[in-house]
């Protein structure tokens, strides 16, 4: 790997990263979308903007999605 990747992926003046905590949904798309809508009812996020889009996960026919706290 080049270093230009490795300095995107762990940024070392950049504590805002690693300082955040993470939740990761995996499922099937349903599941996924409707976890993200139970966080926001139950106000665990308290704006969807805060989920990473779905995308497929590396799993077969599994999604995923992001909630960065």
């Amino acid at each position: 790997m080049s270093t230009e990747f490795n300095e995107l992926l762990s940024p070392l003046g950049d504590k805002s990263h690693t300082d955040k905590s993470q939740i990761w949904i995996i499922g099937t798309r349903e599941q996924v979308l409707h976890t993200i809508n139970e966080f926001y009812v139950k106000r665990i996020a308290n704006d969807r903007v805060k989920f990473t889009p779905i995308i497929p996960a590396p799993f077969e026919g599994k999604y995923m999605s992001v909630l960065i706290r």
